[in-house]
């Protein structure tokens, strides 16, 4: 049997081992090498260049081209100033928000990143208001004013303690008014923003280079002149890629096997560090409550009921994931373990007990859609476990879809699917950012899901409180609701994994608390 713990204190080692090294001071640089980009190999492409467009793992890009007011500095776990010199509610609940912006802020062209230009961006975002975008992270705001030059005020509809959370999301990311229309989307392959890096070019699905935008002012302190980001299908590729020394990192998208196989001798072999990070990053499925079938609560009751995690974790993942047994992950401030609580261990029995007592004797079809190039190389076998453990029940006769991520995300912001898998990357860390992006008319899945309580008591009430350790009982009760209604199906908690030549430093410290890569940290390595 696998022995993960043991394969995680070597990989502890193995990073421990590195920060050491580079804490001393032997094998790090604080100046850029000039020896060509380091080069970083992903399975998650952008969706879009356009940051009103995408609530998704587009922000991983978009970190490092874009600015947005607050960002993460290393060590940080609440948002600090980036483009702002400073931001603060300036009232008592929550309600005002106001940044006063870094002097002399200019974008890669040159034009003023001004007061003006963050409220356009803002603004611009509801304007558009793209389906299963990222509008539905501003449900608290009311308006945004620029008063002068510097000064942007915020003024809330509700109090929203993670209001400060939203805007350091890139989703949030402030965009040059000239390049960006008020109304549409950006729709070419450039990009004006005043991150850290400018986008010199961009092949998509293929390749984004990445270099030093000298206009750029904020805190990060580069350690690279140049990134270049490679998109991949295949993690086996991927590694490959790695072992071939044409790439120098790679994030994302490393599938069980190959993470195993580089926990071993191999990795010590060949020369390649591979880095265990703890993960808030979730994978589950949503029912579509316009759906025949799915749309039956005792469906969805049934297959929560058949529904087995830990062979999933095991068999698929090879125990390089958790099961998961609420929509909030472990580590987090309210995670409960409520499908597991009410549900128990997987049970036909009980499954047919739930559908006959809703009058469902016969099987029930239900079609199943993956993503086939977004979540990994896993994906397909896991929904060949989920169709293998719900048709072993006599219960369901399963199909299985799949489309690339592209047309899947149309297909189901559509309500073109019965029942399809998504994977959750947090837009900050805190228990309200598992639950609102998921409910409410409109969310980040494209399919409303209205939870009233939730909406309009719950998330609310937890919004009033700046100590998020007091907002347990709000968020146990919203999680409660979410096993009621079974329409979110948590499936696994991930880990992350970075696996990278020796001759790169600052993997280690490279991810912020949304666990998005800040490219700017990694450097190469020097000798004596």
């Amino acid at each position: 049997m696998f022995n993960r713990n043991r394969c995680l204190r070597r990989v502890a080692a193995i990073a421990s081992i590195s920060s050491l090294m580079a804490g001393c001071g032997v094998l790090s640089s604080d100046s850029p090498e000039d020896e060509g980009p380091i080069v970083v190999g992903t399975t998650s492409s952008p969706s879009t260049l356009d940051p009103a467009a995408s609530w998704d793992s587009s922000w991983e890009l978009f970190r490092n081209i874009y600015q947005t007011l607050l960002s993460y500095p290393i060590g940080a776990t609440t948002p600090q100033p980036d483009a702002a010199e400073s931001c603060e509610f300036s009232d008592t609940s929550n309600q005002v928000f106001r940044c006063e912006l870094r002097k002399g802020l200019t974008f890669s062209d040159g034009s003023a990143l001004d007061a003006k230009a963050v409220k356009h961006s803002i603004d611009r975002i509801r304007e558009i208001n793209v389906n299963g975008g990222p509008a539905g992270l501003l449900g608290s705001l009311e308006r945004v004013q620029a008063p002068s030059e510097r000064e942007v005020v915020f003024y809330l509809n509700k109090p929203d303690a993670t209001f400060p959370f939203v805007l350091a999301t890139p989703a949030m990311s402030i965009v040059a008014p000239d390049s960006y229309p008020a109304g549409s989307l950006r729709e070419d392959k450039s990009v004006v923003g005043s991150g850290p890096y400018t986008l010199q070019s961009y092949e998509e699905g293929k390749e984004a280079e990445l270099v030093r935008n000298d206009r750029y002012k904020g805190y990060a302190e580069r350690k690279n002149d140049a990134v270049t980001i490679r998109y991949y299908q295949d993690s086996g590729e991927m590694v490959q890629a790695l072992r071939d020394k044409r790439i120098d990192l790679t994030y994302r998208g490393l599938a069980a096997g190959d993470i195993v196989e580089l926990q071993g001798s191999t990795s010590k072999e060949e020369a390649i560090q591979l880095i265990d990070g703890t993960g808030t990053d979730i994978n589950y499925l949503v029912f579509n409550p316009k759906d025949p079938w799915a749309g039956k609560k005792a469906v969805r009751q049934a297959v929560a009921q058949l529904v087995d995690r830990a062979a999933i974790a095991h068999k698929v993942y090879k125990d390089t994931v958790d099961p998961l047994y609420s929509m909030v992950p472990k580590g987090l401030t309210g995670h409960t373990t409520g499908f597991f609580d009410d549900f128990g261990e997987p049970d036909a029995d009980k499954a047919r007990e739930i559908l006959r007592d809703a009058g469902i004797t016969e099987r029930v079809p239900l079609t199943l859609w993956y993503t086939s190039d977004r979540y990994g190389s896993e994906t397909a076998a896991e929904f060949k476990e989920l169709e293998r453990q719900l048709e072993t029940s006599g219960l369901f006769d399963v199909t299985l879809k799949s489309r690339p991520w592209k047309t899947y995300v149309e297909g189901y912001q559509n309500g073109e699917y019965p029942v399809f898998g998504r994977g959750w990357f947090p837009d900050f860390p805190d228990a309200d950012n598992f639950i609102a992006p998921f409910v409410g008319e409109q969310n980040a899945l494209g399919t409303p899901y209205e939870a009233k309580k939730i909406v309009n008591e719950l998330l609310p009430s937890s919004r009033r409180e700046s100590d998020r350790g007091n907002v347990v009982k709000q968020f146990e009760e919203a999680q409660q609701i979410l096993v009621n209604d079974a329409r979110l199906l948590p499936l696994w908690q991930g880990r992350q994994y970075v696996a990278a030549s020796q001759e790169i430093s600052g993997a280690e410290r490279a991810l912020d608390p949304s666990t998005i890569m800040m490219m700017w940290q990694l450097s190469r390595k020097t000798s004596w």
